[in-house]
């Protein structure tokens, strides 16, 4: 009880407090400098990858296109009439309002907010245009939205009409063809020489007239308006659409001439589709969970695409977009995370060895106020209130610039900065006033002295053990588990608990080998002493008794180690992801450039092939059926891989003129198989269900299925982890003839050949893929994060190199001082000043890039930077020798210029003043 009433309040010593304040002003704003530098990077950077984050779900949604539309197919009603013909349904327009109605309401309201206003398309079939020297087609369409179709001018004639006056009308199933109005564009009618009154010759594929009459001639009034990209054919003839050299030409029905299309084909024919196009911008990370979910939720309560009632039918690829972004999102928050973590923790040393310089000043000011009474506790008071001031401060400084800087600022990653810099210097500053005062005794017993050594070399090594087991269990951990979230922690950008641990390991790893080198670096010293011992170079003996006198300080040590292989790390990180970019663009598109035939100008592959192959500057052209999702069955699974007949020998030579991995084991594919009417294939699984020795069939229509071999492991195609190869005369042989879709082309006239295909096909080049890469949202923003975070590494090494030579100064130089009495030169005494200070220097510009290039070996693999660069596989790390150059050679650079300007201020010292120091 009297315990509690004697305690009272610390009796803080303003003046004091102001006065230390003002004499060490210049350590105080270097300690807020780093604070605020390092709060503002901290507080930055996950507002910049958040909005990344956000830019990088839009840009996947883009990237996709038609791709992540939902899309919702519904049957019509039966038109079935009371004496066996089919009935005009008048009010077919209105069901189909109906019909997008109900779907809107099916989204829900969050997956309605993230999507544009429906647009409803029905589509009658490609029907053939008789007459003529070309092959052409046409197709009539209706568009209609929430309000109405897209606008457009009729420049001549009148919007298609109804063709009958009644209200009910009946006809038969074999009567004569049903008349439907519908207009043209400009360029359409232009190209069919057609007008207001005419009649459009076209069959269909059972080689019946169709009875399509021309209403008028319009004119677009946007040609931009999103509704028309659902049929280009309405605003102008589109070649290639349906075939090679075919032209395909279309009709805009109305919504009086809707009921009469429908009539005019058969029941089925005449398909209903309403479209909802993402809106990109109304994207966020935050909502990609749940509109995902929502999407999967539409698609399993889907209809089944054989029944024939009215349900509705899903059908959309925004969730795999929205998944595959969120991947890609939790992927680049957790890689920023290990470099701010060795960021922060760099930082933290800094301003541990810059108290620790402080203290070293103070410590004649705060033991004198120890000896007139001053209590531990009032000055410990005063020193958290003058570093807590100062490091809060530098903290609002920092977050308010990068509140300026940044669309928003994190602050939790700042607070383990103003943390350090609130804490440290109070702590060595009351540890160094108790030791002033304390009065216990060297004891005279040699084993109590043994005792006391013995203590404390097991807490140290009680110190490093944790620090060891923690790296292990840290780098296992991040080998075992990895750095991505489960489902349900990536709401936000937030770590959770279970993520500290594996993002820690590299920072961890680097204290692990600071460490190592604290313990070798004083034997060392002892060794080079002893050998100097027995040289008759009195420089030497001198600069090697400085340096095994300091080499044991840990600090200084801790901070250039650590700094020094985290900013290796950084630059290994920077130059892996910028070179598997570029691996990344070959694996995507396999070669210089790719063409995607589409499914109606497949059979013109072959030709289109030889052509390309005949334009200046190709090298290599190959080609080959790819088939994503195909039907491949084991003895008891259902695999659905990516399938790909192609020339094995011809793939064989492309792969061998390009970078990517060669593949030896596509020969086997030419060899007969292991057994008698076994196909060889080549097989790539992410799972382990195919590999070497599985058998596998391919199913086909109708015929036995194909057995196939798997004799090797294939190589990876456009970045699929699943994957099988066949070669396709072996293939044929078997009786199954390819259909190539896909040509991979070489050589530096490439993209010029594909220019003008003339075919319905999309063309990718390898030169624009790595270009979208570089300038993707997440990828440019970790490589920013990267060289931002080795250069401030770098700073981080360089200031605790010169705080390290600043704290050791005053002992160093006032050595070196009394032994100019005996006669030692200024130039001696700096060539001892760099006997001490430049070893552990030279130990850590040789270890710390080799520190940092062991830590990528061991850190890369599980950063998955696969997600960003577009590799089929991790990227193997790339050591910039010439960059961990450039690192080495700034610190000796800056070791070696702090001699000459110690030396300099060091030399107005009165010889008087250091001869009576310590009495």
């Amino acid at each position: 009880m009297n315990r509690w009433l004697t305690r009272r309040w610390p009796a803080l010593h303003w003046p004091s407090i102001r006065g230390r304040g003002r004499t060490d002003a210049g350590p105080l704003l270097l300690t807020a400098a780093v604070i605020a530098a390092v709060t503002l990077l901290a507080g930055a950077v996950p507002a910049l990858l958040r909005a990344a984050a956000d830019d990088a779900v839009q840009d996947t949604v883009r990237r996709a296109g038609h791709d992540s539309n939902v899309l919702v197919h519904a049957n019509w009603e039966r038109d079935d009439g009371p004496t066996g013909g089919r009935v005009r349904m008048p009010r077919l327009a209105e069901e189909l309002d109906d019909f997008r109605a109900q779907a809107t309401y099916a989204l829900g309201p969050d997956l309605d907010a993230a999507l544009l206003p429906p647009v409803a398309a029905v589509n009658g079939p490609v029907l053939n245009i008789t007459g003529g020297s070309l092959p052409r087609t046409f197709q009539f369409t209706y568009l209609a939205g929430d309000r109405g179709g897209p606008d457009v001018t009729w420049i001549a004639g009148s919007p298609p009409g109804t063709t009958v006056s009644d209200e009910y009308v009946e006809t038969p199933y074999d009567g004569p063809p049903w008349p439907v109005q519908v207009g043209l564009s400009e360029e359409d009618a232009t190209a069919l020489d057609l007008g207001p009154g005419d009649r459009i010759p076209v069959r269909d594929g059972q080689g019946r007239d169709k009875d399509i009459r021309v209403s008028g001639i319009y004119r677009p009034a946007d040609s931009a308006d999103p509704a028309w990209l659902l049929a280009p054919a309405l605003l102008r003839p589109v070649a290639g659409a349906d075939g090679v050299g075919i032209t395909r030409f279309a009709g805009l029905l109305s919504r009086e001439s809707l009921p009469d299309a429908r009539l005019a084909v058969d029941e089925d024919q005449l398909r209903r589709t309403v479209h909802f196009a993402p809106a990109p911008d109304a994207l966020s990370w935050d909502a990609t969970a749940a509109l995902a979910s929502q999407v999967v939720k539409l698609k399993a309560a889907s209809g089944s695409s054989s029944d024939r009632g009215q349900t509705l039918k899903w059908e959309s690829q925004l969730d795999t977009a929205l998944r595959d972004a969120r991947t890609r999102n939790s992927a680049a928050f957790a890689q920023a995370a290990v470099l701010l973590t060795g960021v922060l923790t760099a930082t933290a040393l800094v301003l541990l060895l810059a108290a620790d310089l402080l203290v070293r000043r103070r410590t004649p000011v705060l033991s004198a106020a120890r000896q007139r009474g001053a209590a531990l506790p009032d000055l410990g008071a005063e020193l958290i209130i003058e570093s807590t001031v100062v490091s809060l401060s530098a903290a609002a400084v920092g977050l308010a610039l990068a509140r300026a800087a940044a669309p928003g600022v994190s602050w939790t990653w700042a607070v383990p900065v103003a943390l350090a810099g609130a804490v440290a210097g109070p702590a060595f500053g009351t540890l160094a006033a108790a030791r002033a005062s304390r009065d216990r005794r060297q004891p005279a017993n040699a084993a109590a002295r043994r005792w006391i050594r013995a203590t404390g070399q097991l807490r140290r090594a009680a110190v490093e053990a944790a620090v060891l087991i923690a790296a292990v269990a840290a780098f296992v951990t991040l080998h075992q588990r990895g750095l991505l979230p489960v489902a349900s922690d990536g709401d936000t950008a937030e770590l959770t608990g279970d993520l500290i641990l594996p993002i820690s390991a590299l920072t961890l790893g680097a204290l692990v080998g600071a460490l190592v080198l604290l313990r070798l670096l004083p034997l060392g010293a002892r060794f080079a002493l002893r050998g100097a011992l027995r040289s008759r170079r009195p420089l030497a003996v001198f600069g090697a008794a400085q340096a095994a006198t300091t080499a044991g300080r840990a600090l200084p040590l801790l901070v250039l180690v650590s700094t020094t292989a985290l900013a290796s790390f950084a630059l290994i990180l920077g130059t892996t992801v910028t070179r598997g970019l570029d691996d990344g663009a070959w694996s995507t598109v396999g070669a210089d450039a790719r063409l995607d035939v589409g499914a109606d100008a497949e059979a013109a592959t072959p030709a289109l092939a030889e052509r390309i192959a005949a334009a200046p500057g190709v090298g290599q052209v190959v080609v080959a059926q790819v088939t994503d999702s195909a039907r491949v069955f084991t003895e008891s699974t259902l695999l659905t891989p990516r399938l790909v007949i192609v020339d094995a020998a011809a793939f064989q030579r492309l792969l061998a003129t390009t970078p990517l991995p060669d593949a030896p084991a596509l020969a086997r594919l030419t060899a007969p198989g292991p057994g008698a009417g076994d196909v060889p294939a080549l097989v790539r699984s992410s799972d382990g269900n195919l590999r070497t020795g599985t058998q596998l069939q391919l199913p086909r229509d109708g015929a036995p299925a194909i057995r196939l071999a798997a004799v090797g492991t294939a190589p990876s195609v456009g970045g699929v982890d699943d994957v099988v190869i066949v070669d396709a005369e072996a293939l044929a042989d078997a009786g199954l003839p390819a259909v190539p879709n896909t040509v991979w082309v070489t050589g530096p006239g490439a993209s010029r050949a594909m220019s003008n295909t003339g075919v319905a096909a999309d063309v990718v080049l390898r030169t624009d893929v790595l270009r979208a890469q570089r300038v993707a949202p997440l990828t440019a923003g970790l490589l920013r994060l990267a060289w931002t975070a080795a250069a401030v590494l770098l700073a981080l090494g360089l200031l605790g190199l010169t705080l390290a030579a600043a704290a050791g100064a005053s002992e160093r130089w006032q050595t070196l001082t009394r032994l100019r009495t005996l006669g030692l030169r200024p130039r001696d005494a700096r060539w001892v000043a760099a006997g001490e200070l430049l070893p552990p220097v030279v130990v850590v510009a040789v270890c710390g890039p080799l520190l940092g290039a062991l830590l990528a070996r061991l850190a890369l693999g599980p950063l998955d930077l696969r997600l960003l660069t577009g590799q089929a596989t991790e990227p193997a790390a790339v050591l910039p020798w010439w960059l961990l150059g450039l690192v080495s050679v700034a610190l000796l650079a800056a070791a070696a210029a702090v001699i000459p300007v110690e030396s300099a201020l060091r030399r107005r010292d009165r010889l008087s003043e250091v001869l009576r120091a310590g009495e």
